[in-house]
């Protein structure tokens, strides 16, 4: 059995304390927002998880030293743009050893660095880390409905340990070394999904969506091998499985944000309509800073970035994206 603290008690924190509590292990959850913590452990629910009962072993606790000391394993499982404000505040309390795990997806608009390499700036070198990423909705690892995903670590040992403590009869876990690879698809698939959103929002069909996630994957790999990402990366469960969930489900934020703006709802208003954090629009402008660094042409990437930050009218967009300059399918 082992001790985890869980930092942050949104739909993906608590469905892996659920699955983990499920599964025979200690865990204590803990959130920025002690309204919360009160909230499920009197009602025993996590409120944008409908229908889904929280095991009674699960500890709460609105203290972050509490939650930080003594434990085998700790979850980030905030979003991704308060991980480092986050990291920064349960650095002290961080027992040496520890293996952190990163759930969050996204890049750092600021820095470009990945979400592990956010904590590890504010942590130090005193702990393994590991990126868990992958095909995994918090609806459905909740209700219990069979799953895959990666431990990624260049730490084979911590990723090892975790793949052992998160795998059970509904969750299977895969090892990778290539965390890099893995952390660029869990945040760069989010934009590409907003964008087939969009296209839905539209009245586009089966044919749109496919173009935009065959296309949209071959942007997410280029920038990854000149990154020095490997390509079979973006072609398993962290890239090509992710971006199938998350732009076809009904579950995904990212996907739902996309079609309210395709049906003309502002962006800011579309995301405050779906009401959880919608990553893939705070991905967009790392997304674009890194194309520009590394000169890698991600048109998907650009025309997701003019609608949502630049206004431009959608139909527009994929006018442009239609009428660009012919091409072979590989290679570009």
């Amino acid at each position: 059995m082992a001790n985890i603290a869980v930092i942050g008690a949104g739909t993906w924190g608590m469905a892996l304390s659920k699955m983990l509590c499920d599964a025979g292990h200690s865990v204590t959850v803990w959130s920025a927002i002690p309204e919360e913590i009160d909230y499920m452990r009197i009602e025993r629910r996590q409120k944008n998880l409908p229908g889904v009962l929280l095991p009674e072993k699960i500890g709460y606790t609105k203290n972050v030293e509490e939650a930080c000391r003594n434990r085998d394993i700790i979850v980030f499982a905030v979003p991704s743009v308060f991980v480092r404000s986050t990291a920064r505040i349960a650095a002290e309390y961080i027992t040496p050893g520890t293996i952190i795990v990163d759930v969050a997806k996204g890049i750092e608009s600021g820095s470009l660095k990945t979400m592990t390499e956010v904590i590890r700036d504010e942590i130090g070198d005193c702990n393994p880390l590991v990126a868990l990423s992958g095909p995994t909705h918090a609806e459905e690892v909740a209700a219990n409905l069979p799953t895959t995903i990666v431990s990624a670590s260049d730490d084979e040992a911590a990723a090892k340990i975790v793949q052992e403590v998160f795998s059970n009869s509904v969750m299977r876990v895969y090892t990778n070394t290539d965390v890099k690879g893995v952390e660029l698809c869990g945040a760069l698939k989010n934009v590409i999904a907003l964008a087939c959103g969009v296209s839905a929002g539209l009245g586009f069909g089966d044919n749109t969506k496919a173009a935009l996630m065959t296309r949209g994957l071959a942007e997410m790999t280029r920038l990854g091998l000149k990154m020095g990402c490997r390509q079979e990366t973006f072609a398993g469960l962290a890239g090509m499985g992710d971006l199938i969930v998350t732009a076809t489900s009904r579950h995904s934020r990212n996907n739902k944000c996309g079609y309210l703006i395709g049906q003309g709802i502002k962006p800011a208003d579309a995301v405050k309509e779906v009401g959880m954090v919608v990553e893939g629009v705070n991905a967009i402008p790392a997304a674009v800073k890194l194309s520009k660094k590394y000169g890698i042409e991600m048109p998907i990437v650009n025309a997701a970035n003019e609608v949502v930050n630049m206004g431009c009218d959608p139909r527009e967009a994929v006018t442009k994206l239609m009428n660009r300059d012919y091409k072979p399918e590989t290679g570009t």
